[in-house]
């Protein structure tokens, strides 16, 4: 896809000396935001106190972030430019720095704002699901599932450990693979869930390419873990498959 040429420039951060925005044009507007972009920015934050969220389409969500870490010009076209790059809202906020700073006026400044609502996301998700029974939860869970791994651009793969009453006790990322494998090591994963002292277990990994439909390795790799935490007493309850939009379950499939 060709960059098109922008020139954006970001609230200057100590520990990024780059993202000041172009000089003449800070000089040009003495410091003061123009009463076009002023007034822009205060309807559309008027808007989102009063309506939320629901009432704001995807761009302006964006640029509500953008304006933390460009407060002297219009975010809009690069609101747009970086959803025609990544599709949508939480593609953009999910999306790798590396391939952030592709886009033509991102910097370090907005690419921290992202990460921010990024990891603010992950944590609300966790919160509702972590200490919490999993089974009654588990819309909860996916939604959690989906928040933090839907759009990693490499398989990651984690293990949900729970207790006796099914309450998720541990979420830990075992292993980062690339974009179409993951190393899983079934005694690494059994030894584990020793540690926490889990009786049972959820695998979830992801597949990048947004089919969540599970690979003949996949399945090898899930019936290995199985065999591993069984001889333990340790049940593998469920190995989710996180895609884009869908997600698989072995349990559903009839894999467990």
């Amino acid at each position: 896809m060709e960059l098109i040429e922008s020139h954006f420039g970001e609230m200057p951060l100590p520990l990024f000396e780059t993202d000041e925005a172009p000089a003449a044009c800070v000089a040009a507007q003495k410091g003061r935001v123009p009463s076009y972009i002023g007034d822009h920015r205060k309807r559309l934050r008027a808007r989102f106190m009063e309506g939320g969220a629901g009432a704001l389409p995807d761009y302006e969500i964006l640029e509500l972030v953008l304006f933390r870490a460009i407060p002297r010009q219009d975010v809009k076209p690069l609101a747009h430019a970086l959803l025609a790059r990544f599709g949508d809202f939480n593609a953009v906020v999910s999306a790798p720095p590396n391939r952030l700073r592709e886009v033509a006026g991102v910097g370090e400044a907005v690419v921290l704002e992202l990460k921010i609502v990024e990891a603010a996301a992950q944590r609300l998700a966790r919160a509702r699901v972590i200490r919490r029974d999993v089974i009654s939860s588990w819309d909860a869970l996916l939604d959690y599932c989906r928040t933090t791994m839907a759009h990693r651009d490499i398989e990651h793969f984690r293990v949900l450990f729970l207790d006796r009453r099914n309450t998720l006790i541990a979420d830990e990322e075992q292993a980062r693979g690339t974009v179409d494998h993951v190393p899983v090591y079934p005694r690494e994963v059994a030894k584990r869930a020793l540690e926490v002292n889990a009786s049972a277990l959820i695998l979830v990994h992801n597949h990048p390419s947004g089919d969540p439909t599970p690979s003949q390795g996949d399945i090898d790799m899930t019936a290995r873990v199985q065999a591993a935490t069984e001889t333990l007493g340790i049940t593998l309850h469920d190995h989710l498959i996180i895609g884009k939009s869908q997600v698989s379950s072995f349990r559903d499939a009839g894999y467990l």
